[in-house]
């Protein structure tokens, strides 16, 4: 099935990768990560894969592929505002992942999709997006955005690693440790407000503040396409949080169970948006985590949830 029918690309890719004079500066989230084939009606598949050091498929690019196929089957004026999502199996990187989209409502002011994301035959993701019409209301209030340092004031984490890099009397297993990290190539970027100390272990509070944005450039364009890379990026370093009060705990395995998104005002996932993370709670060899990405000016662009499973080791102080 496949590789029946005509192939095009979808459609809210195809409109914001057209310009030739700016491909060496389109964000590959846009050309590679979230790009989709449509074979048919409701009908998709994902090629193209960034695979984290656990050779595993990315939640986060199964969760922004599944939106971009589901936006891809509402009218223009609609856009996501939510999105609840089940993982229910790992992904393979080695085989594409086929996006079937079911159109489960159509009202006048929201539209809900059902999508399932497939390898060898059975569902790896399980998705509902929900999409509305904008309409002004006088009910309007947000919480208060934290008070951080800007952005460029601060170091990305390859700037950071590169500084502990330079250290002639780094440890070997942390060199090589340090060298992985920088060695995935992730396609977002990412300035720690308060960066970690590779060099110990010390328990912190469940709580976490960076800045986070695309890499590259893809434009104002439509909401479909930069909430479809807020999905992606909103999965990124996310359950980790729930490990930091316990830094003698490493993850032996780790993977996301659920991930739920809600779209509240316009942005570009282009431009920096400070990602707010926190874990209220954790136990039973899971996680619960929370995050709230803020634009610039202050305005909360989303919210974010997930729940993972979580299996850790004990480790031992850092020698150096």
């Amino acid at each position: 099935m496949a590789e029946g029918g005509s192939e095009s690309r979808v459609d809210i890719v195809v409109n914001h990768a057209s310009k030739s004079s700016e491909a060496d500066l389109r964000s590959v989230l846009v050309t590679s990560f979230l790009n989709l084939d449509k074979l048919d009606t409701d009908l998709y598949r994902g090629t193209h894969h960034w695979v984290p050091r656990t050779k595993r498929l990315f939640g986060g690019q199964i969760v922004g592929q599944a939106l971009v196929a589901a936006a891809n089957s509402v009218s223009e004026h609609l856009c996501a505002h939510s999105l609840h999502c089940y993982f229910v199996r790992a992904g393979d990187p080695k085989v594409p992942v086929l996006y079937q989209v079911e159109r489960t409502r159509d009202g006048r002011s929201f539209c809900v999709r059902s999508v399932k994301a497939i390898q060898h035959g059975q569902p790896i993701l399980i998705c509902q997006a929900s999409f509305h019409m904008q309409q002004p209301s006088p009910l309007e209030h947000q919480f208060s955005m934290p008070s951080v340092p800007p952005p460029d004031t601060l170091h990305t984490v390859e700037e950071l690693i590169q500084r502990y890099l330079s250290d002639p009397n780094l440890a070997d297993n942390t060199r090589q440790g340090l060298n992985k990290i920088l060695a995935d190539e992730v396609p977002i970027e990412i300035k720690p407000v308060n960066p970690p100390d590779f060099y110990s272990r010390v328990a912190m509070e469940p709580k976490k503040l960076f800045w986070v944005r695309a890499r590259g450039h893809i434009g104002a364009g439509d909401m479909k396409l930069h909430c479809c890379v807020a999905a992606y990026v909103s999965d990124y370093a996310f359950l980790g949080t729930a490990l930091l009060p316990r830094p003698h705990h490493k993850a032996q395995f780790s993977a996301s169970l659920d991930h739920a998104m809600w779209f509240h005002s316009t942005f570009r996932a282009d431009e920096w948006m400070l990602y707010e993370c926190e874990s209220p709670w954790s136990g039973g060899s899971r996680g619960f985590v929370q995050g709230r990405l803020w634009r610039q000016d202050g305005v909360l662009a989303a919210s974010c949830a997930q729940e993972g499973v979580i299996r850790v080791k004990t480790v031992s102080q850092s020698k150096l």
